[in-house]
């Protein structure tokens, strides 16, 4: 059986895990090529000395980029920011400074992102560098901490979904339009958490913009990894980079690559095994595809633009900004639309490029200048509107148009404002009409969904060795909980989650009491809890899982996790498995309770996980799940990973 992209450049950086080739559901401790820190350096500054870290284990693995808060001149953030600059300078780390660009963006112009190499930020559009054919993907603030301290973290391999790309998109239409697609037409969690793997003859005729933004974007399809393979137009892509380096008077070693690297690239692309694994394949004709918008205040519903211009939606604001449509392809694209145009009256129209070098090179060729004579008003190059932060932001009763990439309700501003998304082109054509609309008309269709359910391997059913320390098997009372979505504050409440008089034995009487108010009263200590899909969804408290171990709770077996929320729980030492069939069988045996819409389902018999063989038993039945080696066992008996890497560095 072959390897998926993903399982062949995890087993490359791997540096403890399986004794056999990696394959989904495998845990593994990780060394990452690069990692990538913004303004929550601070923040994972503040998890590296309590773990009581001195000295960071290779200065060389990581870029500190201020790009969030960057117009906030208040002198506590000034003083953040100065202390992480002192940090990078004292550590020899490479630091970026407010106004030199998006995190993101620096990572793939300034050559830290390469082919096949496994590059981490503590930002969820870390999927951005899979364009570039590395896995790149995000990991939470412990997770850098413990790449600063030790260079590595752990890792759990995601399920495998290709997408194969045919055709080639019509003129007017961008990747934007390609993720908006598949946002819209795969809206059911059918790629949550997964990697996709972007396939087929249709990739060819994609811009490197193009697929940085299709990568980028991943990140709200739901997928961990966005990976698109090695080509003609990847290699330009890469020369362009390290000549630009070269010109800025950077050597080999600080360009990061030479022409040899560039030349073995081309020669031999990591690529998937012809025989890897599928779960999922989704086929998408670029040739189908036209221009559509997102939302309002969800990527998961969309529009054609031919549908929705029929409504001529007003706009107060329009947003040229962010890490997925700000890059120069971006900027020209708009700059097309409004040579000659000028901003509606009672539209405001911001413009932040991608990086100080992006809006350089625009300003070099006009096409700044053609954006600010239509009215554009400049921002610093960085995050600002897009996260809710500095000018611009969206006002109570107002409707945005952006190039963004989130439109959650409240995230650009007030909850009471609406938001869609679009591509630069419709962005520029909206300011200028003051209404949401293209720069010319468009076809109103949508490709058909083609979805493809394969038989992936499973995991499971081989021989584990235990470590001391670690139970061999635990058997507890199933408790049910019925419901997808689970999230983290029906699980902890926000009401006790800044408080900081709540001690263990006061969580455990109010866990899930937004969930189900008589669960701590019903449940006790040794209890496993069932659920379904996406357990863990929403806000990343850790409490939704330190509430859980003060009760008593040994594990939770849902179908599927968000993944912040497992790696928060592996991150303080609680167990959790996923184990979609055996939850299914759970399900069907609990129809008529759920049809009555039990919130909480205790039926009174055992169930039974034996971790040395990986596999559940309840009811006469047996289920495998991916086997928990040593990097999970590890993470359980200390206690987490911050206890962990403190004793790895002999500090506790």
């Amino acid at each position: 059986m072959g390897q998926t992209i993903v399982e062949k450049i995890a087993q490359k950086h791997m540096t403890e895990g399986p004794a056999r080739p990696l394959r989904t559901g495998d845990f593994l401790s990780i060394r990452p090529h690069r990692c990538m820190t913004h303004d929550n350096t601070s923040a994972v500054m503040s998890k590296f000395k309590g773990i009581g870290a001195k000295k960071v284990k290779n200065s060389q693995q990581l870029t500190f980029a201020l790009d969030h808060d960057i117009q906030n001149q208040d002198e506590a953030n000034l003083k953040k920011y100065r202390a992480i600059e002192a940090f990078a300078k004292e550590q020899g780390v490479d630091f970026y400074p407010a106004g030199s660009g998006i995190g993101h963006q620096i990572m793939v112009e300034r050559g830290y992102v390469v082919p096949g190499s496994f590059v981490v930020a503590s930002d969820s559009h870390s999927n951005m560098y899979g364009a570039l054919g590395a896995i790149g993907t995000p990991i939470v603030r412990t997770d850098a901490a413990a790449v600063w301290a030790t260079g590595e973290f752990w890792w759990q391999i995601p399920r495998s979904i290709q997408v194969v790309l045919e055709g080639k998109l019509p003129d007017g239409v961008t990747g934007k339009d390609v993720i908006i697609t598949l946002c819209g037409l795969y809206n059911h969690d059918e790629c949550l958490n997964a990697a996709v793997e972007f396939t087929g003859p249709g990739v060819a005729s994609l811009s490197m913009d193009a697929r940085l933004s299709i990568s980028n974007m991943t990140t709200e399809w739901g997928p961990l990894v966005g990976w698109f393979p090695v080509d003609e137009v990847t290699i330009q892509y890469l020369r362009s980079v390290h000549q630009r380096l070269k010109a800025m008077g950077m050597g080999t070693s600080v360009a990061r690559f030479s022409e040899r690297d560039i030349a073995s690239w081309e020669k031999n692309p990591a690529a998937p095994d012809l025989d890897a694994v599928y779960a999922a394949r989704i086929t998408l004709d670029l040739g189908q595809v036209t221009p559509h918008v997102s939302g309002p205040d969800t990527v998961q519903a969309m529009q054609s633009l031919a549908e929705i211009e029929k409504n001529k939606v007003a706009i107060q604001k329009a947003y040229l900004i962010s890490c997925v449509n700000s890059r120069l392809e971006d900027l020209a694209a708009a700059a097309k639309v409004l040579k000659g145009q000028k901003v509606a009256p009672g539209v405001k129209f911001y413009l932040s490029a991608a990086s100080k070098w992006v809006q350089e090179e625009a300003e070099k060729r006009g096409i700044w200048q053609t954006l600010m004579d239509a009215g554009a008003q400049p921002l610093p190059s960085g995050c600002g509107p897009c996260i809710g932060l500095g000018v611009g932001l969206l006002e109570a009763g107002e409707v945005g148009i952006s190039a963004t990439n989130r439109n959650f309700k409240g995230r650009m501003g007030s909850r009471d404002a609406k938001c869609y998304l679009a591509s630069p082109e419709v962005v520029a054509a909206s300011a200028v009409a003051g209404y949401i609309r293209g720069p010319h008309e468009f076809a109103n269709r949508a490709p058909q969904r083609a979805y493809t359910e394969l038989v992936a391997a499973s995991g499971g059913a081989e021989k584990v060795e235990i470590l001391a320390g670690f139970p061999q098997r635990v058997k507890g009372r199933l408790v049910f909980m019925p419901q997808d979505n689970v999230n983290t504050d029906a699980i902890y409440s926000k009401d006790y989650t800044y408080r900081d008089d709540m001690t263990p034995e006061m969580m455990a009487k109010v866990v899930m009491e937004n969930y189900d108010p008589q669960f701590a009263a019903r449940t006790k200590a040794g209890d496993v809890i069932v659920s379904q899909f996406n357990f863990g969804t929403g806000s990343s408290r850790e409490q939704a899982v330190t509430c859980l171990k003060a009760k008593g709770i040994p594990l939770v077996i849902a179908a599927s996790f968000s993944q912040t929320y497992l790696r928060n729980a592996f991150n303080n030492g609680f167990l959790c498995i996923e184990v979609p069939d055996f939850v299914a069988r759970v399900r069907e045996q609990f129809a008529k309770e759920i049809a009555a819409k039990e919130k909480t389902i205790i039926p009174g018999d055992e169930i039974d996980i034996d971790f040395t063989s990986s596999t559940i038993s309840w009811r006469e039945a047996k289920f495998t799940f991916p086997a928990l080696g040593s990097v999970p066992q590890s993470l359980v008996i200390a206690g987490g990973v911050e206890i962990l890497v403190a004793k790895r560095l002999g500090l506790a």
